[in-house]
């Protein structure tokens, strides 16, 4: 770009003393015709819902076995924890 010299003006960005460039399309958009954000929340709000309901399946059949585990092994230790349970246990207590 600058000569052996270092010290010549080569001219300002796009005017280098070069050959003029062709064939080089740019597109301007105003940054008040731009909107980066537009729809942002009503789409976030309903893909969320979209992909909530998609796993409700997946982590339904997960919860309720949970659930169900949970709620037999406390009324099975409610069982054993009392006097007819220790009874039929032949337990000492």
């Amino acid at each position: 770009m600058g000569g052996a010299k270092g010290k010549s003006y080569m001219g300002w960005w796009g005017h280098m003393g070069g050959p003029t460039q062709r064939g080089v399309v740019t597109y301007i958009l105003s940054p008040f015709e731009q909107k980066a954000f537009a729809g942002a929340a009503h789409n976030a709000v309903f893909n969320t819902a979209r992909r909530v309901t998609s796993q409700i399946p997946y982590v339904g059949v997960a919860f309720g076995l949970g659930y169900f585990i949970y709620t037999s092994a406390q009324s099975r230790h409610a069982y054993l924890s009392s006097k007819a349970g220790h009874a039929a246990e032949g337990g000492d207590h």
